[in-house]
């Protein structure tokens, strides 16, 4: 019974639940991305490609007896599988770095500070602090300093 006990404990703990919600969050915008790159972008390539079907370009190094025995080198396919990455790279750059970065900033703008600056030697200080820890002179209030 320990064992089940220690099985719920980790199961439900909230960095699990939280890791849960953000494979199966990946998972979903993975999909997106995925359509983005098929859909839309891929037939763009294709225009601007000399071959319209470029995906299904190859070379044959050893022909066989039939087309089945034969061994193709694949490169139209590997050079989509890379222009795919580099579509999903740059779409999860942006989503990533800059929309939440920005809303991270929206929200850390919202708290009040809890820390102040030191008049007197510039160094950072907690608000509540009377005295500066690194040059030891007295500190005026902290509502003093917001007015």
């Amino acid at each position: 019974m320990a064992l089940w006990e220690d099985f719920k404990k980790f199961s439900f703990k909230g960095n699990v639940i939280d890791l849960a919600v953000g494979v199966i969050i990946g998972a979903a915008f993975g999909k997106i991305v995925s359509a983005l790159v098929a859909d839309i972008v891929m037939p763009v390539v294709g225009l601007v490609m000399p071959a319209g079907d470029w995906r299904n370009a190859g070379m044959v190094l050893r022909p066989g007896a039939t087309p089945k025995d034969d061994l193709i080198l694949k490169w139209g396919d590997f050079l989509g599988t890379i222009v795919d990455f580099l579509v999903v790279s740059i779409a999860l750059f942006f989503i990533v770095s800059r929309l939440v970065k920005g809303l991270e900033k929206r929200l850390e703008g919202d708290k009040p500070a809890d820390t102040r600056e030191c008049p007197s030697c510039c160094e950072t200080v907690p608000v509540k602090a009377k005295r500066c820890k690194f040059c030891t002179s007295e500190l005026p209030s902290a509502t003093a300093q917001a007015a």
